[in-house]
């Protein structure tokens, strides 16, 4: 009950949920792009079982949040750089998400230039496959926000609340997303390069390189900027043409 009345506990709330949208936007695009590789019938199935299976991830690390804490102690050294569990995390789940993207990215150019740019994949990694790799990458993902969180509140309980209110939200735009991103496969294309970055963030953190978030996401939106007005032109010029077309056809 103190939690419910306290403004503080309410604004940590919302400051955490906030964060955890944000810092989600890397695990939503990953979702994506396995999901795309996936039958029609099992896309959407991905998108809201990955997000579950993140809120289970991301729960279960607020819950021994002393072991988080823990991962940042010094392993060994190398090269005088104390190299800590945390760091070893970010090193194979920024690796593994650099060569992931990259190899999507020649796979979709090497398919657009057989078939078109709409083409599918004829296979991929298995609905199950996908899910554990969803839910990995969710768990990389989200060891620095978590220990953000930790800094920002003092109760799990409001930690655990912004986590479920964030991963709620994004439940209910999955369709959403998920139609958009399908009428548009250019911005799964921008998504791969974002998790390119994001991958090599990752690996130059767990080097002890800090890299400024800014530097790794204002590259990406302003891609995406240009893809939507690529998208709002394109979108002009076919109404203009079928205004156009109409006429002709009625005097047909």
């Amino acid at each position: 009950m103190e939690l419910l009345t306290s403004p503080e506990a309410w604004f940590a709330l919302l400051t955490l949920t906030v964060l955890e949208l944000i810092l989600g936007i890397d695990n939503v695009v990953f979702i994506s792009v396995l999901a795309s590789r996936l039958p029609q019938r099992s896309q959407l199935t991905a998108w809201r079982v990955g997000l579950l299976l993140a809120l289970v991830s991301r729960v279960g690390l607020l819950l021994s949040v002393s072991w988080l804490v823990g991962l940042r102690a010094e392993l060994f050294a190398v090269g005088g750089h104390g190299v800590s569990g945390r760091d070893l995390i970010l090193l194979a789940g920024g690796g593994f998400l650099v060569v992931k993207s990259v190899k999507e990215i020649a796979a979709r150019l090497s398919r657009q230039g057989e078939a078109g740019e709409d083409a599918r994949p004829a296979g991929g990694a298995g609905l199950a496959v996908t899910l554990v790799q969803i839910m990995l990458m969710d768990m990389v993902f989200s060891i620095d926000s978590i220990l953000t969180a930790v800094g920002l509140a003092r109760e799990v309980a409001v930690m655990v609340a912004a986590v479920v209110v964030a991963i709620a939200i994004t439940l209910a735009a999955a369709r959403s997303i998920h139609g958009f991103i399908g009428r548009h496969p250019r911005v799964t294309t921008i998504g791969l390069a974002f998790l390119v970055l994001i991958g090599a963030g990752l690996v130059l953190e767990g080097l002890g390189v800090a890299v400024p978030k800014a530097y790794l996401y204002a590259p990406i939106g302003f891609a995406l900027a240009v893809e939507w007005m690529n998208i709002r032109a394109e979108s002009v010029h076919r109404y203009r043409t079928e205004a156009a077309a109409a006429p002709e056809a009625e005097e047909a």
